[in-house]
């Protein structure tokens, strides 16, 4: 009797979490596009004259009590070689460092269509291909999460830092999950763009939120932040602002819902996204 009331449990919960999962959704970001170098072909090989025989100078040796000095000279060379290698080490160690960061801030805020269709706008004009544009396509959304301060109700906020492919494989992660979270119905993805255009809203009694995630690849790193409070959101999107075309490996914005009219319940919302904190 209890087994079978644990499985109809997890069919429940399938199921709801199938129902959710239909909400609307959308996505705007990529990597910078930075074309490969073309092929170059082999020159010919340069001729240079032929070194004549070396024959390797007297080594004069000078007898005294504590031994021979001539090999000192020898010594002081292979010492200062050692020297230069175990620096030439550390200074590649160092360069392959945890230099880099990936973040990802989520904020839940009570919904307005004037939120969602400014997400929206910024979606669609966003320039998806070139490190400038993806930097002011991450300023533009801190900017727009910044002004609905007064809507906000949960956050969580998560780095990691690492070697660049590391961060870059944790925002591939990342990204990913925020798209199973939603229905795409919109998507501006380095330059292409995909519209469900047949897709209707689905308005639910008790639907009150939006969640809009915000996740960046980046060659500096990114502070942690402890327990988050509205100051503390606010010093995350300011910090997450501060990327540059120089700085930027990759960003994305996604938010659902993305269809006006459409909204999380709080129980969608906390099973969606189990991590966010109240603030």
């Amino acid at each position: 009797m209890l087994r079978g009331m644990r499985r109809l449990l997890v069919l429940c919960l399938l199921a709801l979490s199938l129902a959710l999962a239909q909400k609307s959704g959308g996505g705007v970001g990529g990597r910078p596009y930075t074309p490969s170098p073309p092929p170059m072909s082999p020159g010919p090989a340069p001729t240079l004259p032929l070194p004549g025989p070396a024959y390797p100078g007297p080594v004069v040796v000078y007898p005294g009590p504590g031994g021979s000095l001539g090999i000192l000279p020898v010594l002081v060379f292979f010492g200062l070689v050692l020297v230069a290698f175990w620096m030439v080490r550390g200074l590649r160690q160092a360069g392959e460092g945890p230099g880099a960061s990936a973040a990802r801030l989520r904020l839940a805020l009570l919904v307005r269509p004037e939120a969602q269709r400014a997400l929206r706008r910024l979606a669609e004009e966003a320039e998806t291909t070139t490190a400038k544009g993806l930097a002011d396509l991450v300023d533009e959304a801190a900017l727009l999460l910044l002004r609905e301060e007064p809507a906000w109700r949960f956050a969580d906020y998560q780095v990691v830092q690492g070697g660049e492919e590391e961060v870059l494989g944790r925002f591939d992660a990342w990204m990913l999950e925020e798209r199973s979270k939603h229905r795409e119905t919109f998507r501006h993805f380095e330059g292409r763009k995909r519209v469900e255009e047949g897709y209707q809203a689905q308005p639910e009694p008790g639907g009150r939120y939006l969640v809009a995630s915000l996740l960046l690849a980046e060659r500096r790193p990114l502070a942690p932040k402890g327990p988050l409070t509205r100051a503390g959101v606010r010093e995350a999107l300011l910090d997450l602002a501060g990327s540059s075309p120089f700085s930027l490996l990759a960003a994305y914005l996604s938010w659902t819902p993305e269809r006006e009219g459409e909204a999380l319940t709080e129980e969608e919302l906390l099973l969606l996204y189990p991590d966010l904190s109240k603030l």
